[in-house]
């Protein structure tokens, strides 16, 4: 039976992810200068006003202030009129050490006996939808949202933007569950009071106005742009937009009060959007202002590695991978494996995932070091997803015994395919 689906998105300037993004930013610099730090850093943006805490565990010296103003001017609340500038906003900071408790199960004399930091449950998902692996209504979510920034900072098309915004894709599947066309568009986005009441327009007319022309410009500017994005990478996707989607645009009117001022952010409050946009599973935790050792990121990352190289590799056409752990145990407690009937080997699913155990390594030592997790490289995770990015390597700032040095560091390594060939001849692919 044929069956619609649908993902959000946001943007970097909703107040969920401005708290994500500085949450990251100081973790990020906590890594700069001591690769060893055990960070567990909260943020919340309201009107004026950011509040930072949580627990660190760490000699180095982070002026938490600083990096808060960087990454709120970096997004665009540069304007007094937003109620929420990066230049004169309230910056509190209420970070302590780290329980001793939780410590001495998660820091051990030998790195490989390192212990999960919490207990949990941790998923990883893949399919076979779109090239980066993911579910085609995330995707188209993600790169509306990506466009509309690009839009923003132009200040060209459409002046009138400001930071908040978010997004919602719905697809039509057939019966096999393969995408078939896009069947609705949702775009909230933030704006400037452009048309004013006054003389003879009156506030409903003003309103109405701005509304229009903003619905206009989505429509003729911003989804022409997001096609023209997805063809010039050669993304089957762009096929999906046709003439005959629904669209939405401010369903409930203007949108001139947003960002923190119009809704308090809070890190965390966006796992959805940060992973797989309703798709697979979910074990409940954040990842933004977590370190490594935090199994609820690291292992997390590790599962959605499993998946898309199984998925690549041809094992099945869509894969979940759970991972569980107990604070201070050094491995899974559990693998499970679940390719929604969709496998191409005679293994069954249980069989699948004992074979998994023994080709991954899932310690907490061996995923930092495998993807690189002590290196400053969280604050680029911190919007748009967590996953369906492309690897990269960047050369980035860090201190060594004080100095600065620049080192190459690697972002989204979880997102490598460096697995499939050896899956293939596991399998017998």
């Amino acid at each position: 039976m044929a069956f619609l689906f649908t993902s959000e998105a946001v943007s970097e300037g909703h107040p969920d992810k401005i708290s994500d993004q500085i949450s990251d930013a100081i973790l990020d610099e906590f890594l700069r200068r001591d690769r060893e730090a055990k960070v567990a850093c909260e943020t919340l943006c309201t009107t004026g006003l950011v509040v930072v805490a949580g627990e660190v565990r760490s000699d180095a010296y982070v002026d938490v202030q600083e990096v808060a103003r960087r990454v709120i001017n970096r997004i665009g609340y540069t304007k007094s009129e937003y109620m929420f500038d990066g230049n004169s906003c309230g910056v509190l900071s209420a970070i302590h050490e780290q329980s001793p408790d939780i410590n001495q199960g998660v820091v051990q004399e030998e790195e490989s006996a390192q212990g999960a930091g919490d207990q949990g449950i941790m998923f990883g998902y893949a399919c076979d939808e779109t090239r980066e692996f993911m579910p085609a209504t995330l995707i188209l979510a993600q790169v509306i949202m990506k466009e509309l920034a690009v839009i923003r900072r132009e200040h060209n098309e459409m002046p009138y933007l400001r930071p908040d915004a978010k997004s919602q894709v719905t697809i039509e599947y057939d019966e096999s569950g393969c995408p078939v066309r896009v069947h609705t568009i949702v775009v909230s986005t933030q704006h400037d009071e452009f048309v004013r009441a006054g003389g003879n327009v009156s506030e409903k007319e003003a309103e109405r106005q701005m509304c229009k022309r903003i619905e206009d410009d989505v429509r003729s500017i911003l989804i022409p742009r997001v096609k023209a994005r997805l063809q010039r990478a050669n993304d089957k996707l762009a096929d999906l937009i046709g003439d005959d989607y629904l669209l939405y645009v401010n369903p409930t009117g203007k949108f001139v009060i947003g960002g923190p001022h119009g809704d308090t952010g809070v890190t965390g409050r966006k796992v959805i959007v940060d992973t797989y946009g309703g798709r697979g599973a979910h074990g409940g935790g954040a990842f933004s202002g977590k370190d490594s050792s935090k199994v609820d990121r690291s292992a997390a990352y590790a599962a959605r590695h499993i998946a898309k190289n199984m998925v690549a590799a041809g094992i099945a056409d869509q894969v979940l991978v759970q991972l569980s752990y107990a604070i201070g145990i050094a491995y899974p407690l559990s693998i499970f494996v679940d390719t929604y009937g969709t496998a191409h080997v005679r293994e069954s699913d249980s069989e699948i995932a004992r074979r998994i155990e023994g080709l991954f390594d899932l310690s907490p030592a061996a995923i930092v070091e495998r993807f690189g997790l002590k290196n400053p490289i969280f604050e680029a995770t911190a919007s748009y997803g967590h996953f369906g990015n492309r690897p990269y390597k960047k050369e980035v700032t860090v201190y060594e015994n004080g100095c600065p040095t620049t080192r190459e560091v690697e972002f989204f390594s979880w997102e490598k395919l460096d697995e499939v060939d050896r899956l293939r001849r596991e399998f017998n692919l």
